[in-house]
């Protein structure tokens, strides 16, 4: 059994560091200064997501950012997932790229907030989580008009969604998907800080408001 146990962590070592490497590529910042639209790190709250993007202007390099990173993270859980056909190895994959674009060695462990690659996540890990936790996002937003607010609720049901007894989806999850669930949803709620304290003072931003 301990022989088997060394190599094990190695190759999750491996799979970890692969994923964090792969999430940490920050297409926010690479994408507009290869646009010639300035360091999105400048710009409105700073922040390295699309939807700080947006606010150059350029939807299309907004659009880009979403799917590139939601992208990277399916990319980094699918890659884990064919090299080692288990629950762990993806699962693993995955939480380390989620931990890659929030704190990305290239920007000073600087980075997003994590939204995108963690439907990215749920999609690749579990499609029908991913789908559920997106109209989840969908249906927030269309009543309450504030993203931070819709990603909160989004992240938060999604654990409770890995657990729902739907065998013709999938669901519930296997163990390591759950636990993957729950640990990028702490961290967005971690990284949501800020939008929170506003969200509890009623001034938070809508989607589409201008600023005055």
């Amino acid at each position: 059994m301990q022989d088997l146990v060394g190599p094990a962590i190695g190759t999750l070592a491996l799979v970890a560091v692969g994923g964090y490497l792969l999430g940490s590529i920050p297409f926010g910042v690479v994408l507009t200064r290869a646009a010639g639209a300035g360091d999105v790190r400048n710009i409105g709250s700073g922040n390295i997501g699309a939807t700080n993007v947006l606010r150059t202007g350029r939807k299309d390099l907004a659009l880009a950012t979403l799917l590139l990173d939601a992208g990277k993270g399916a990319a980094a859980l699918l890659i884990a997932r064919f090299l080692f056909p288990n629950d762990i190895a993806p699962a693993v994959a995955g939480g380390a790229a989620f931990l890659g674009h929030l704190f990305p060695v290239w920007l000073g462990f600087k980075g997003g907030k994590g939204v995108a690659t963690f439907f990215g996540l749920l999609l690749a890990a579990a499609w029908p989580l991913g789908l559920l936790a997106g109209a989840t996002w969908i249906l927030v937003a269309a009543l309450f008009r504030i993203s931070s607010l819709s990603a909160l609720v989004a992240s938060a049901a999604a654990p409770i969604y890995a657990l729902l007894p739907l065998a013709a989806l999938g669901l519930p999850a296997p163990p390591a998907i759950l636990m993957l669930a729950i640990f990028t949803a702490l961290l967005i709620w971690i990284r949501h800080a800020e939008n929170i304290g506003r969200l509890l003072k009623g001034a938070e931003p809508r989607i589409g408001a201008k600023k005055a």
